[in-house]
Order: C-alpha cells, then structure tokens, then sequence
C-alpha cells in the first residue's frame, strides 16, 4: 500500500482500470478545482450534506462509538474529524465566515493534499452509520463519506479494488467477473455436494423462463460461501418454489453503492429489471449482502430507467423464510443442524441492515428456529458494530489490510465475550471480513451465513424429495 505525504491509501486505479470503465481521469493540476465544483454541486443537491457540514457542534459522543477510530486511535477516524476534512472547504468556498476569516474559523483552500486526505480516510470509513445513531443532531457521517468517494470517482481518484470491481459490474453484471458457463458449473458441482449431504439431490435452475421467483446471490457465494447458495436452494426446494437463477445478474451487493452511484449503481439496477421481463419473474428475493439490500431496497424502486408497469415486489430471503417459519410451514430440526452440529451459535447483526433496512428480528426469527442454542452479543441489533471490513474496505495491500484488522477489534472483542463457536454473520462483506479476521485475532468459531443454517436444519424426512 503507498503511503502519500505521510497517508495511508490504498493502491489507486491506474490506466487499465479506467479503461476498462471508459473514463479519463481528470489531471492532478485540474483536481482540486473539479473536485470543488463537485463539492458545490452535492451542497446543492443534498440537504443531508448540508446539514452535516453546519450543524456539528464536536461534542466527541461520536468518538468512542466508532470501531475505525477505536482500532486506531487516529483523530481523522473520529466521525467528526473524519467530516471535517471537508467541512474545512465547505466553510471556505461556502460560508460567509470561511470566505472573510478563513483559518481562523476552521476553513482552508482545497488542495491536492486535501484530496489525498479524503482519498486516505473516506476509504476508511466502512459506512457503518453507527455514528448518526448517537449524535445529537442525527448526523449521518456516512453521507459525507459517500459523497466524498463520488466527488474523487469523478475526478478519477479510485481505490483500484474498487475500479476493477466496476469494471466486472459493467462486463458480467456482477462483482467477481463470472461467466455464464462458470455460474452454471458452479451450481451444478454444488448439486452434486447438496446430494453427498443429504443423500438427494437438488438441482440450481438458470435463466429458467416463466420462474415466479428470481433469486438474486451474492457473486462472492460463488467462491467463499458455497453453503450459502445451498441453504438458499435447499430452502426453494423445501416449499416447492418455481424458482431460478440469471446468469445476468448473480449479485445481490452493489459495489457502484460504495464508490460510483450513478453509471456502475445503475447498471446493475438495470439488470434486474431487464431480468425479470426476460424471465417473466413475479417476485425477486434478494440474497445475502447488507450493503446490497440497502442498495436495492432503496434504489431499485426508484434508480430505473424501466417503467414503474414492469416492475415486480422485491423481498428479501430473510423475510422470506421468516414469513414461512411464522406460518409453521417450515419443519426445522436444530438438532440435527449438520452445520451447526449443536454449537453455540451468535449472530453478527450487519450494519446495513441493522441501522438501514430495519432487519434486525427476522434474522433471529430464522436462527432461533435453526439451532439449539444463541448467544447475543452485547449489543446487538441497531446498536452493532461493525464487522471492519463494510462498504468495500477489502483490501488486500499489506498495511491497509493491517487497518482491517485493526477496525475488526471491537468486533472480535465482542465474538470471543460470547464464548460461541460458530458465527453467523448474514452478509457476504462481512463474511468476506470475517474469512481474514477470525484467524488474525485467534477467534475459535466456525462461520456460517443465516440462510446457510436454515437450509441445514430443514426437515426433509417425510418431505417430497425423500
């Protein structure tokens, strides 16, 4: 990872990555004035921002509810540090105040090392919004941090994890750059191990025409939460739904939410709805990803180019599956969660969907029918912290990774106070986080995501595929 004038970044994009997305990056001697009129747009376009730039009073509650800084200890990771980087130019271009005493009242030039500053701690930010929960005036430093990442998308100032992500999005429809004939190998090797388990076997449908249901995965389920798409099928199987999968659109995240929400947001927005005419779907229900199905609960609706006649309900699998275990249309047998093999078990509430999408007693709906025994961290629900590795900050580059780890320590703090042995965390981010985290801090559990425990204790004895 670069460290630039004493910062710590990832590695930006370079000329593959923005040719790949059809961009030009704008020169580093244009930067901060493009940057500025991107600023000026934004204040005008969003009364969040503006709230966020003249109504922080830096009473420091903030501080301590804020894993990045708990991790680092870097006053540019307090939210309201983290905010003032910009607040600093709003106040000097934008303010009465700013634009007459200048330093004295806080307010600074844009320059290209104010761009390096937000490039280094906007990508630290994991847009957790853990901070808008305690702040007396309800402000939202994930506001500041996205519109942040959009104004240096715009002027090409891009994490390359970010960019090369993009360019997956607009080549494949999805995060990981699969093929069609890639997706559908997959699936069928998962068959093949869905009937070593269980001694049947149940078949992935895709770009099945005339399905009532479109599932919509996550990319990463593909590679490091295979039993995450079992559990999904193993579930559709179970209650008999004529069901399918696109090649189109194997994504339930959406990286353009995180870094461009416009063009990349857009084209995956897009998909789905393209999808569910081709397919003749009538429902689509959302797969695991926190940052994804706020995403989708929240745009998919509205960012569509498709008329509003062509559009379906959208829900997501863990009110799907809630829905049923409420009805008692589900038998489940936690005894014999061949996943959970009557561990202890707690539940990693995703931000997302915590403080976002008010899915927080479903998921436990889902997991108290599914094992035998829960144990809550503390706290939980809409008070959770964040796994460390929200809104895309998967770095791999060796000291960013390092800050990973760092940002995860409250979070493994929490795990290890439960004394469970399996985790489940419902979110493919986290998940991914999670894969790197739990050998750092020397966490003893197994991890699971929910609809992966849920398809293991279903009851198939006496069921129509036994």
């Amino acid at each position: 990872m670069p460290v630039v004038d004493g910062l710590k970044q990832p590695v930006k994009a370079g000329p593959k990555e923005f040719e790949g997305l059809h961009l030009v990056p704008v020169p580093d001697e244009e930067k901060p004035a493009e940057a500025l009129k991107w600023l000026d747009y934004y204040r005008k376009e969003r009364r969040s921002l503006v709230m966020a730039m003249e109504s922080c009073v830096k009473c420091g509650l903030c501080a301590e509810q804020c894993h990045t800084y708990l991790g680092t200890r870097d006053p540019n990771n307090i939210p309201a540090g983290r905010a003032d980087l910009m607040r600093k130019v709003y106040k000097r271009y934008f303010t009465v105040q700013g634009k007459l005493f200048g330093k004295l009242v806080g307010a600074e030039e844009i320059t290209m090392r104010t761009l390096e500053e937000w490039f280094s701690y906007y990508y630290q930010c994991t847009e957790c919004r853990r901070c808008g929960h305690v702040c007396p005036f309800g402000i939202d430093t994930c506001e500041v941090t996205m519109i942040g990442r959009q104004i240096l998308y715009n002027i090409g100032m891009v994490p390359k994890l970010h960019a090369a992500t993009d360019v997956a999005i607009l080549k494949t429809g999805n995060h990981m750059a699969l093929t069609p004939s890639g997706i559908v190998d997959t699936l069928e090797f998962l068959s093949d191990e869905i009937e070593e388990e269980r001694g049947f076997r149940i078949e992935f449908p895709v770009d099945k025409p005339n399905s009532d249901i479109l599932y919509v995965p996550s990319s990463a389920d593909f590679f490091l939460n295979p039993d995450t798409l079992k559990g999904a099928a193993e579930f559709f199987e179970y209650i008999g739904a004529n069901w399918t999968i696109s090649t189109r659109i194997t994504e339930a995240g959406n990286f353009g939410y995180l870094s461009d929400q416009t063009r990349i947001q857009r084209e995956l927005v897009n998909r789905v709805w393209e999808e569910v005419a081709r397919l003749g779907v009538k429902k689509v229900v959302w797969g695991e990803c926190g940052h994804g199905w706020r995403a989708a609960k929240m745009y998919i609706p509205t960012m569509s180019d498709y008329p509003t006649k062509m559009r379906v309900p959208i829900t997501h699998i863990h009110d799907e599956v809630a829905a049923y275990i409420k009805a008692g249309k589900l038998k489940l047998n936690p005894k014999d969660n061949f996943r959970a093999q009557g561990l202890p078990v707690t539940l990693h509430d995703p931000c997302n969907y915590a403080r976002a999408c008010g899915l927080v007693e479903n998921l436990r709906v889902n997991l108290y029918a599914s094992v035998t025994e829960v144990r809550e961290m503390n706290p939980n629900r809409e008070k959770t912290f964040c796994c460390g590795g929200g809104s895309g900050v998967l770095f791999d580059d060796p000291e960013m990774y390092q800050l990973r780890i760092k940002f995860s320590q409250k979070k493994a703090d929490m795990i290890r106070a439960t004394g469970a042995k399996v985790l489940c965390a419902p979110c493919s981010i986290c998940k991914a986080q999670f894969h790197a985290m739990i050998p750092e801090h020397k966490l003893d559990v197994k991890l699971y995501g929910l609809i992966d425990l849920v398809g293991a204790a279903l009851d198939f004895k006496g069921h129509r595929q036994v």
